[in-house]
């Protein structure tokens, strides 16, 4: 596990690096995380020769990510001293997992440990044409919209994109799925899809976002496809344009309530940037990232968000806009100050939505019997059980 600065004396065998680098207790850098460039810089200043630094990044890049070889001594295509070099100047780690959970419905959550012992949660969800991973950006969150159980997690600190690398590479560890040299290809993909709709909000930590979806999105390593990930936002305006040029994956909205009143009270940044506001900026997404549309994430309350009026005013506010609704039924969690809403009433509003001509699947709850559902993920040192009277104090949804 790597550090973000050294804890320990920096000594004359440490590297001396032209940025910033995350580096390990012992001065080592951690290549997990890095970006084609940074790890370009990263072997030049380990002593590489310039002139093999192109083909170096290559081998190291694919035996890291292709491969997902932890250990330099089986890097065979380099040579012995090049080997001993890297093994003496830098690590390969990942977060620790700490604990692993599976539903009933095959669902996976993994407790995860990172630097300086805090938690995050990683969840995978198999289904029949994918398997997507739903990652973390932050530890806690500081938006605490009131329905969502992370929200009553105060934010702790943004995540490395290492860390976020690392998540999609633990995960491919315990599905077993990095190729194996010499063996017939296999293009099965149990690990088809991500989601950064884990812990904390994405575009709060754009950075290491951006760097740890370069890394996944590279063809020559977990070779991901753009428009097999998707970063959900709460509505952080200024980033969502940002997000379109240097990412350019797809894009979903939590967005959960047609009018500013219901908006605010449920996502509070909305008391920021309000919903004329964001669906202005989001007009312009799907032709800045040249993505098909965006997704409008719903979350069903009852009596609070789920009527046929809110159904009605919903499609109007998003006309134009190449989307699509993803209607959540309402996740429970202890304490939660909500309900989910009555089955008919989410399929009444989702007739709505869907004769407006828009696609408005229902999202099938899953690992709800390990509390890894849409809204459930809380790290286990931090979750408490309060009662909905304290929530419900807390998020201002009291009354």
């Amino acid at each position: 596990m790597t550090e973000s600065t050294p804890t320990a004396p920096i000594t004359q065998d440490v590297l001396t690096l032209p940025r910033k680098l995350p580096q390990a207790a012992d001065g080592r850098v951690n290549l997990v995380g890095l970006t084609r460039d940074a790890l370009k810089e990263a072997l030049l200043a380990a002593g590489t020769p310039d002139r093999q630094i192109k083909m170096r990044v290559n081998q190291v890049w694919q035996w890291v990510y292709h491969w997902g070889v932890r250990d330099f001594a089986q890097m065979t295509n380099l040579s012995k001293d090049f080997r001993a070099l890297l093994a003496e100047k830098f690590t390969i780690d990942l977060p620790e997992i700490v604990s692993k959970q599976v539903s009933a419905d095959g669902t996976r959550k993994y407790l995860v440990r990172i630097a300086g012992g805090h938690e995050v949660e990683v969840v995978y969800i198999p289904e029949a044409d994918r398997g997507t991973l739903c990652i973390s950006s932050q530890v806690g969150c500081t938006l605490t919209c009131s329905f969502c159980h992370t929200g009553t997690q105060k934010l702790v600190r943004n995540l490395t994109a290492g860390e976020i690398v690392g998540q999609i590479m633990l995960a491919r560890d315990d599905l077993g799925e990095w190729p194996v040299p010499g063996a017939p290809k296999d293009e099965t993909r149990l690990l088809s899809n991500i989601v950064l709709m884990g812990m904390g909000e994405p575009l709060y930590n754009f950075e290491s976002v951006r760097d740890a979806m370069k890394v996944a999105m590279d063809g020559e390593g977990i070779a991901l496809s753009r428009r097999r990930i998707t970063l959900s936002t709460s509505g952080v305006v200024p980033e969502i344009a940002r997000a379109a040029e240097e990412i350019g994956c797809l894009l979903a909205v939590s967005f959960h309530a047609t009018t500013d009143e219901v908006r605010d009270r449920l996502v509070p940044i909305n008391k920021r940037w309000n919903i004329e506001t964001l669906l202005n900026t989001l007009r312009d997404y799907p032709r800045l990232s040249n993505s098909e549309r965006i997704t409008f994430e719903y979350v069903m309350l009852k009596d609070v968000n789920d009527s046929d009026a809110d159904a009605r005013r919903l499609v109007r506010l998003i006309s134009g806009i190449p989307a699509k609704i993803n209607l959540i039924p309402f996740n429970e969690w202890p304490g939660a100050p909500y309900q989910r809403s009555d089955w008919d009433r989410i399929q009444s509003f989702a007739d709505i939505v869907h004769k407006a001509g828009y696609a408005s699947p229902i999202r099938t709850p899953r690992g709800e019997d390990i509390m890894a559902a849409c809204g459930q993920l809380k790290s286990a040192t931090e979750r408490q059980r309060k009662s909905r009277a304290q929530i419900a104090a807390e998020t201002g949804t009291a009354g």
